[in-house]
């Protein structure tokens, strides 16, 4: 009786289910952006750049171009002479990021900044190939190095056409965006002034660090609010997993309301994956007020799943209603992402991206962690990503290309990140030096701070905004006078 307590504890509660909902047409990557509340719109203008194929091979595509998209404001800006603020679109629409990321905004209409968000190729409606984008050899064309040299060429182009060839650009983004910033830093400091990264983890995606370190971070963040989570959780994922060796599979079905019942260890590691990314999900949205991005989700969702243990976990990828029942292969698609990569042309960017540049052999063990053991090794990224798309990842080519945390020689580079984001102890958490300085939010979740100003916001999150915007405008100020 206590283990079956215990099962429909994980399917009415712990799946926390309930609360991530439609989210789980997108990777966990992903909802970092998805999940930001709306802001009042600015008056950004959709336009596109005629933007080089490949930067680095004259013969392969010539001088072949594609529209990339990119949405400007000039409604803040004081004209040829007040900085840009340039967003480095990453793995979505760009839309989600502008309409969503208020501080930079905020930011702009203080700093009178002219305000550009550029579209990460293969994303979005920036193709290069159309639908023909995702296939071999067009997707080859997708890698880091690519983006970063997109960026360059735009924000070089536009400086001309604005007459803002006096103007310093400050580079912003989350996540994956966040480490593109400090990549552009890095990589193109004659052309930015400086990066204000968010949520960035420049470390365990290249390779660096512990495999097991962020299941056992999503297990902290619910270990925070009540201690004896963690066990709980862990002995429902257990039990399940004694259902499924007893093949008791029309139970499972029942308290999961599975479409089909299942009927192989193939679908439970399925059943496995989809919840485990329903908790990484909520840890990652822990935000102190309540958003309506991506389903109702109520403030503090992590501590309201913990003491509301009625909650259905349709709540999580049924927010409409509309479903009566779970696809486990239709809401969740496995791929090289151990979070997961959604569904639709964006994740299949995403899934390659994962299969050659960016590492994410994250695994949980049921030990240092409360979800049931998923490895993800190299050689199970290398079996996958063969036969998938016929590549061969290159383990440590980010750290090798981009400095990993060998970071002494960079300068004017924000590191944020937020306690309660599982992605934060993949990144910079302390400073490395005067220019290279590492903010921590006690109370956040993912980049929490590129969000738009809350009267819910903790202190810790005011005080990094600013923060972020006195060294903002200090490197605004030293740059400008390098000019003149």
């Amino acid at each position: 009786m206590a283990g079956q307590s215990c099962l429909f504890a994980l399917s009415l509660t712990v799946l926390c289910g309930g609360i991530v909902a439609r989210a789980f047409g997108q990777s966990a990557w992903q909802q970092r952006r998805s999940a930001f509340t709306i802001d009042p719109e600015p008056q950004f203008i959709e336009k596109y750049f005629p933007q080089v194929l490949d930067h680095f091979n004259y013969n392969s595509l010539g001088n072949g171009t594609f529209a990339q998209r990119y949405l400007i404001t000039d409604q803040y800006w004081r004209k040829n002479y007040g900085p840009i603020f340039f967003y480095t679109g990453n793995e979505g629409d760009i839309w989600d990021f502008a309409l969503n990321t208020g501080f930079l905004t905020e930011l702009a209409a203080v700093q009178g900044a002219l305000v550009i968000f550029a579209e990460h190729r293969f994303y979005g409606k920036s193709l290069p190939f159309g639908q023909e984008s995702f296939n071999i050899p067009q997707i080859g064309l997708l890698t880091v190095e690519q983006a970063l040299a997109d960026y360059a060429v735009m924000v070089t182009e536009l400086k001309k056409e604005l007459g803002a060839q006096k103007c310093p650009v400050i580079v912003f983004g989350g996540s994956y965006g966040g480490m593109l910033s400090v990549y552009m830093r890095i990589r193109y400091p004659n052309i930015v002034a400086g990066a204000l990264a968010a949520s960035a983890p420049i470390l365990s995606t290249a390779g660096m660090g512990d495999t097991r370190q962020f299941f056992w971070d999503v297990t902290a963040d619910y270990e925070n609010y009540n201690p004896a989570c963690k066990d709980t959780v862990r002995e429902a994922f257990q039990k399940l997993q004694t259902l499924a060796e007893q093949e008791d599979y029309t139970h499972i079905q029942s308290a999961f309301s599975l479409c089909k019942t299942p009927s192989s260890p193939k679908d439970i590691h399925q059943l496995n994956g989809f919840l485990r990314n329903a908790f990484t999900l909520l840890a990652m949205l822990d935000y102190p007020y309540s958003t309506t991005f991506i389903t109702a989700l109520p403030a503090f969702p992590v501590k309201v799943v913990l003491f509301a243990i009625y909650i259905q976990f349709s709540i999580v990828y049924n927010a409409t209603g509309e479903q009566t029942c779970y696809n486990l292969y239709s809401l969740y698609v496995e791929c090289a992402d151990p979070t997961g990569c959604g569904l639709g042309l964006n994740s299949l960017a995403w899934d390659y991206q994962a299969c050659t540049e960016i590492e994410m052999c994250f695994e949980s063990n049921n030990v240092t962690d409360m979800f049931p053991p998923m490895p993800f090794t190299q050689r199970m990224r290398e079996d996958y990503c063969a036969k998938r798309w016929a590549v061969v990842p290159r383990p440590g080519w980010l750290r090798t290309q981009y400095w990993g945390d060998a970071l002494l020689t960079a300068s004017n580079i924000i590191f944020s990140n937020g306690d309660l984001d599982p992605w934060a102890n993949g990144g910079i958490r302390k400073s490395l030096s005067p220019s290279l300085i590492a903010i921590n939010i006690p109370e956040g979740a993912h980049h929490l701070d590129l969000r738009a100003s809350n009267t819910a916001d903790p202190s810790s999150v005011v005080k990094a905004r600013q923060r972020e915007a006195e060294l903002i405008a200090q490197w605004v100020k030293t740059s400008r006078e390098k000019m003149f």
